[in-house]
């Protein structure tokens, strides 16, 4: 079913499936694009709210340098475009996906003089991983698929074409009845899902890939290791494997599509627990803070009216 809202595209708002597209344009061809994945939320004293809407503009410009595109709006610009964008909606919840992408010109590899294009587009989106997910936890595989270095592609950048592995891995999990892919790193240590950080608990402590693994930064996990260390439960960002995976007490995915989904299997081993104690804290913590509750939220919540239009 077609998604037929209203969206920003190079600076004008307009129907999102009257925007054509060249199929000549070269992000089609070879992937050269960048996007992130932002929602905003029904405030729990009303009106929408967007969740740390410019850290996540922050990072798509520096994508955009990664690629080695220049990006034609500035931040600033960019934020107001995603609540112009939510307004003209009329949607106080929503999920929001940018992106800014190569269009047609030189056809090489390297492409010339193509045009850069920027697209806000928004839809309702309930629970990324289901609701039963979300409640009673998803059952993962660790793929067949490896997660690519940093020497072999710029895995720091949210690019459209790097993601054919997590696509092939969660195309993985799918034929097999599971939910989520997880993908290892080149050293057989557990990097991040198809598309969300990993993290599992044991002993109360929670652990998760450190900076230095080839995983993206993800706002999301930014967000719960900042929960974890408000509430004073113990972090170590350190590198685990199969084993500690499977003797987990409790494991969670963190994403801004998945927000905080429990894992209940990983391969064909049932955990201790899920969701566990830790998880449900750092779930509902977070669903508040989103929601507008909570100290940090005043600096993460980018709120508006849907009246003030």
């Amino acid at each position: 079913m077609a998604i037929d809202t209203l969206a920003w595209f190079d600076g004008e708002v307009c129907r999102l499936q009257e925007i054509k597209i060249s199929p000549l344009a070269h992000a089609l061809h070879y992937g050269t694009g960048a996007f992130e994945g932002i929602r905003c939320y029904r405030q729990a004293s009303g009106g929408g709210g967007v969740f740390r809407l410019r850290d996540h503009m922050q990072r798509l410009e520096a994508s955009c340098r990664i690629l080695g595109v220049a990006l034609p709006y500035s931040i600033d610009e960019l934020c107001a475009a995603v609540i112009e964008t939510l307004q003209h909606n009329s949607f106080d919840a929503a999920y929001v996906r940018p992106l800014v992408f190569l269009g047609e010109g030189a056809m090489g590899v390297a492409g010339g003089d193509n045009p850069v294009h920027t697209l806000i587009a928004v839809w309702q989106w309930g629970s990324y991983l289901g609701d039963d997910g979300m409640q009673r936890g998803v059952r993962t595989l660790i793929t067949s698929y490896e997660r690519t270095t940093g020497n072999a592609a710029p895995i720091r950048g949210k690019l459209t074409g790097q993601y054919i592995q997590s696509f092939m891995a969660k195309r993985q999990a799918r034929a097999l009845g599971l939910d989520e892919g997880l993908l290892l790193d080149r050293d057989g240590y557990l990097a991040e899902a198809s598309g969300e950080n990993f993290f599992l608990v044991r002993d109360g402590t929670i652990f998760t890939a450190p900076d230095s693994s080839p995983i993206l930064h993800g706002v999301t996990r930014d967000t719960v290791l900042t929960i974890a260390r408000d509430h004073g439960i113990p972090l170590r960002l350190e590198r685990f494997g199969r084993s500690e995976i499977y003797s987990a007490d409790e494991a969670f995915l963190s994403g801004t599509a998945a927000e905080i989904t429990p894992v209940r299997m990983v391969d064909d081993r049932e955990l201790r627990s899920s969701p566990g104690p830790i998880t449900k804290l750092i779930q509902a913590k977070y669903l508040e803070l989103v929601r507008g509750q909570g100290e940090r939220a005043a600096a993460w919540v980018s709120t508006f009216d849907l009246s003030a239009r």
